[in-house]
Formats: structure tokens, sequence, C-alpha cells
């Protein structure tokens, strides 16, 4: 079995096995920056998947040929209803096999589209069901809510022709112009679909990929989700492990005194106000974390990826978790730098939001 250069304690493996999967779930919903889905509901279908079928390759992306055929899947829609509506083992299996029928091609590899929340677990579950190796990286290094925002957008890949399945049966193949115009149609079809669907999209060759992708991040996944482990046995605070191995900043800890939340054209979107010994601090989000307020004045802002952490336990605080008492430690994390340039700004900066603001990083990124 080979080996993944790791400081952190726990197993040291490039395969998907039902054991990695909780440490891979907790640090999924800490890159999930609050959204990307409950990793808990596709850490379960991702078990029942590898205990089935047998444990799933996990590639390195230099590892990946360049003539592979990668076929990335994900879950769009709410996390709020995702948390109810369960995806099906046949809808993973469906929306690969549709779009790979479509494309005339076989696929060889699995990715994933974002390390964050259940998007990082769900081809976890693809991979096993279909026998096929999952590559070791992701399309954007964090969780976004709107599927145009990837890096593989800023190098050329059309998202498009993709398919999208629920769990009713049904399976479309959406061919656009676009990428934001495949968002926007796949949005629709999923809020008609009942604002939860399995999707597979930018196929891709290994070399695209290797371009595209950033590396290593379902390990980080699981390395993070180590860290809370470790910490929890042993004398240690996870949430400065996390912290350390993320190279991020905490920006305010306190405890939750008011959340307005509301799912709006097939996403969850809201604030939630934390108190703390400084002041309040107002945090929105749009599925994800998207930007920080102390006292008026913008504080953090996306890309970089601002993160809720139960100051307690370590564990990652999703939007869907806020609630009146929490105690959370709000920390910020640099994004990968390609998310900073004028085409990733564009498509992922505050402004795309509707903020009037440009990116505000801590100073410790400002460099």
């Amino acid at each position: 079995m080979s080996t993944v250069a790791t400081d952190t304690p726990g197993p040291q493996t490039l395969m998907v096995r039902p054991e990695d999967c909780p440490d891979f779930a907790a640090g999924a919903a800490i890159l999930g920056t609050g959204g990307g889905g409950d990793p808990h509901i596709g850490m379960l279908m991702a078990q029942a998947a590898l205990d089935k079928h047998g444990p799933a390759d996990l590639v390195k992306l230099e590892d990946v040929p360049d003539d592979a055929v990668v076929l990335p899947i994900a879950m769009m829609g709410a996390p709020t209803v995702m948390v109810e509506k369960l995806a099906s083992a046949e809808q993973f299996v469906e929306s690969i096999r549709s779009i790979a029928k479509y494309l005339g091609v076989e696929p060889t590899h699995i990715a994933c589209m974002e390390a964050g929340g259940v998007n990082s677990m769900i081809p976890m579950a693809a991979a096993a069901e279909l026998g096929l190796p999952l590559i070791d990286a992701d399309g954007m290094g964090r969780a976004f809510p709107e599927l145009q925002m990837v890096l593989a957008t800023l190098c050329g890949v059309q998202a498009a022709p993709m398919s999208i399945s629920d769990e009713k049966g049904n399976s479309i193949v959406l061919e656009t112009v676009s990428n934001k115009w495949a968002e926007r149609l796949a949005r629709t079809a999923t809020v008609e679909m009942g604002c939860s669907t399995i999707v597979s999209l930018y196929a891709m060759t290994g070399a695209q990929v290797k371009n595209a992708f950033v590396p290593g991040t379902l390990s980080l996944c699981r390395e993070l989700g180590a860290c809370i482990s470790y910490s929890r046995h042993h004398a240690g605070s996870a949430k400065d492990a996390v912290i350390s191995r993320l190279g991020a900043v905490q920006i305010a800890e306190g405890k939750i005194s008011d959340v307005e939340r509301r799912t709006t054209s097939g996403f969850a979107r809201g604030r939630a106000e934390l108190t703390t010994a400084e002041g309040t601090v107002e945090i929105e989000f749009q599925n994800e974390n998207l930007l920080v307020r102390r006292g008026g004045d913008v504080v953090a802002t996306t890309p970089d990826l601002i993160i809720g952490l139960d100051t307690d336990t370590g564990e990652a605080v999703t939007t869907e978790q806020l609630r009146f008492g929490t105690r959370i430690s709000l920390i910020v994390s640099p994004a990968d730098e390609r998310w900073h340039s004028a085409g990733g700004l564009e498509l992922a900066g505050p402004r795309y939001f509707g903020y009037d603001t440009d990116p505000v990083r801590p100073v410790e990124f400002r460099r």
C-alpha cells in the first residue's frame, strides 16, 4: 500500500476505506466553509458503497495518465434539502453512465468537483459503485455554490454536456453555450426535480485535470479529520491543529446570537450574528460563508475560506447547523491563489455575490 507524506497522525494510505470515511468527512466539512452539504450524509453513502464493493483507489493528480477519461460527479441543490432527501447509489451510476453514453467514452477515473462538504464524499461512493479510481484533487480547493465556480472554467473547460439525475429515475443531458448557462439551466432543472440532484459535468482528459484541479485536497480532508480525531483522544486543541495545518488565522470567537436563513432559487441564503468579547460580528452566506463584518467593516470575504469551527471540538459548524447559543471560532484560510486572479475574482469574488467591496484578506495573507 502506498503512503502519503504527512506529519499528522492517522492511517497513511492512498486508498479510501470505510473506516477512513469519518476523517474524510470531518475534514470535508471544514473545507466546505459552512456549505457544500452535510458531509455526514455523504459519509454514510460512501461507507455503504465501500462496504459493499471494497476500497477505492485514491490516485495522486500527477499520476493520472494524460489520456485518462475523467468524469467528475457532484450533488447539486440546497444543502438544507439534501439532509432530508438522500441520493441513491443508482443516481451516481446513472449520472456517470448517462454522460459517458452521450459522449461515447469509457470513463477511467472519477473526480471530485469540490473538496468541501457532501461533494467530497459523493465521488467516493461513485468510485466504489463503478469500480473506478478516484483522483486525489478537486476543482476548487473548497466549496462554492454555483457550478461554473471552478478552476476548470478559468482553464477554458466546458461544463457541458452534463448529466442531471434525480431519485425518481429522471435523467437529463444538457448542452449549453457557457458554464454560466449550464449553472442557470441545471439549477432550474434541479429545483423542478426537488432541489437536490446528482450531476456529472466537466468531462476532461487527464492532462486537462492536471492543469485545472487543486492537488491533494482529498488527502487534506483526511488529514484535517485526523487532527480532530487525534486531539479528541489526546491532550491538545483540535482547533489550533486545524488552523496550523491550513495556515489559517482566527478572526473572531464567540456565541451565535441570531440566525436568519431561507431557501430561495435552490440556495440556502442568510446571515448569522456572532457575539464576541470585542463586539458583534456578522457572517453572510449563500450555502457557503461569503463575507464577515465587524462593527460594520468588512474583515474577510470570498474567495478565501471563511470557516466556523466548534470552539471546544474543532469540528466544522455548517450554515445549516448554526443555532442560537452555538459557540464558534471563526477562521480564515487562504484560497488557491488562482482564485485571486482577475478571472477568479470575476467568478467567485465578493462583487459576484452582490457585495460592493473588493476582496478583503487578513493582513497575514497580504504578501
